[in-house]
């Protein structure tokens, strides 16, 4: 199944027949309410999967749930906005990215087939994380300012010792500036997308029906 943050298909039931008796076994169920939307169980499970694939293991069910309302909340207001999906040029090279996140070709392909994903559901969840990622990016990076000092201490205390510890000769701060500045555009977007979802929540109607101990 595609990446879906909002889920609008109707709760599944398998009926199943033995002789006179007929048993009834949900596969499928709602999870959460947001607003008008719901969010279903297997919403939950592809999420897991997608996750398994990219670190080899899953969150918790309710760590995925939370994730899923984030991501509904973020691809609701960029909706309004009108905000642009990405090119299938970007979506390429962002599967080329992930493709070489992994050590080989070979461990890429083992985890796939290990996590159940085929080729288009990554490609499917891929795309929709570069369109919030996009989304956030052009929502919070024009008013973040990086200064100098901040630049000289991650310099210091995060690409020096790193090199180190490969046994590398470390960069120096001219050559490394741009990937520094960068990186800390990064950090500072995620700390105001987190504000920002944290108090969106307390504006959006969310009722949470994930039962842990259901599966």
């Amino acid at each position: 199944m595609r990446a879906r943050i909002t889920a609008m298909a109707t709760l599944l039931v398998l009926a199943l027949s033995a002789g006179h008796a007929t048993a009834q076994e949900v596969v499928d169920r709602i999870v959460a309410k947001v607003e008008s939307d719901i969010i279903l169980m297997s919403d939950v499970q592809a999420l897991a999967r997608y996750q398994s694939f990219l670190d080899g293991k899953a969150l918790s069910d309710s760590e995925i749930l939370n994730k899923l309302l984030d991501q509904w909340i973020v691809r609701s207001e960029a909706q309004i906005a009108r905000f642009p999906q990405p090119s299938e040029d970007d979506v390429n090279r962002s599967i080329e990215r992930l493709k070489r996140s992994f050590s080989s070709s070979e461990e890429y392909e083992a985890r796939r087939l290990q996590s159940g994903m085929t080729d288009e559901q990554i490609r499917g969840f891929v795309r929709a994380q570069l369109y919030l990622s996009n989304y956030l990016d052009s929502r919070f990076r024009s008013v973040i300012q990086v200064d100098e000092k901040a630049i000289e201490e991650f310099y210091k205390s995060r690409v020096v010792p790193r090199a180190e510890s490969r046994g590398q000769t470390p960069p120096t701060l001219d050559t490394a500036r741009d990937f520094i500045q960068e990186a800390l555009v990064q950090r500072a977007i995620n700390e105001q997308a987190d504000r920002w979802l944290k108090e969106s929540r307390t504006r959006v109607r969310i009722e949470i029906l994930l039962n842990e101990k259901v599966q």
